[in-house]
């Protein structure tokens, strides 16, 4: 393997956190359609299996350069939000601390280096720029909104457009 041990570990945290996000964006999928925001709910549950292909992308790099995956138990998430706004709020504040973990990792494979894991942690550099600026796109969406029931139920059915996890 000619990753080094230190990245190799912080691959593996990595690979960790999609599936923790992964596991976020199924709970907050979940109150969505418990609350009958089922457009919401639908893409929601997409971003969750985004969230899991992008630790499938870190899971097959590693062992690709025969390295050894170590997954680790997953906190509960949260399952109980005061409003749809607050369901994006802490989808905002996700992706940004993905966005951290992404450039730490990115640093850390820099100095160390492991240019392969570079040039892999490239896309997910970009995916974040998209990640986040989605989500700041749905927040202010639902700034504009408000206390709109007929505009939410809008905004609700355009989220279920959504038709790829990508």
């Amino acid at each position: 393997m000619s990753t080094t041990t230190v990245v190799l570990e912080a691959l593996n945290q990595q690979i960790n956190a999609e599936l923790g996000a992964s596991y976020e964006y199924l709970a907050m999928s979940a109150w969505c359609r418990s609350q009958n925001l089922l457009g919401t709910a639908k893409w929601l549950r997409l971003q969750s299996q985004e969230e899991y292909g992008h630790a499938m992308k870190l899971y097959d790099f590693v062992l690709d350069r025969g390295g050894e995956v170590s997954l680790k138990a997953m906190a509960a998430p949260m399952q109980k939000y005061a409003s749809l706004h607050d369901v994006f709020e802490r989808v905002s504040k996700q992706e940004q601390a993905v966005s951290g973990q992404i450039d730490s990792l990115y640093d850390l494979a820099f100095r160390e280096k492991a240019f392969s894991a570079t040039v892999e942690l490239q896309w997910f550099l970009t995916e974040q720029v998209e990640e986040e600026r989605s989500a700041r796109e749905i927040l202010a969406k639902l700034k504009l909104i408000a206390n709109d029931p007929a505009a939410l139920l809008d905004f609700d059915r355009d989220l279920g457009n959504r038709t790829t996890a990508e």
